[in-house]
């Protein structure tokens, strides 16, 4: 009596049967690849843009906090603030400085434009210092 194995022997092996596939991967899968890339490629293209914003973003904030913390030491010795910030900030940026007492406040703004689908944003920056004792009667 033949087992269940042997029978399959003799009706033909999954080996035999299988269609065989070429190197391009059979007829079914010829232009699979342009088809998944083209799918892939807007969301390839965010992804990018949106890495290129934060980078700008990120650029934009450290030069504005920058640019804050140099006019803020610049007040605070009675200097005019404007002059050393504005090479620091990036071109453009608002600078504005506010004397509460002993304390003065700089704030830097700067309005980021990525690209020209992306919604312009503004980044803020401030910076407070003591007012140095020789600044203070001027």
């Amino acid at each position: 009596m033949r087992s269940d194995r042997d029978r399959g022997a003799h009706r033909g092996t999954a080996r035999h049967r299988r269609r065989r596939i070429g190197a391009a991967g059979g007829p079914r899968d010829r232009g699979s690849a342009t088809a998944e890339l083209a799918a892939a490629f807007p969301v390839v293209v965010l992804l990018l843009l949106a890495g290129l914003t934060g980078l700008a973003a990120l650029s934009a904030k450290v030069r504005c906090s920058d640019a804050a913390g140099v006019a803020a030491r610049a007040a605070a010795r009675g200097e005019p603030a404007s002059a050393g910030a504005s090479q620091t900030a990036p071109s453009g940026a608002t600078i504005s400085v506010r004397r509460d007492g002993h304390r003065v406040r700089v704030t830097v703004r700067f309005r980021v434009r990525p690209m020209a689908l992306l919604p312009a944003f503004t980044v803020e920056e401030d910076a407070v210092a003591m007012v140095e004792p020789e600044a203070e009667g001027q």
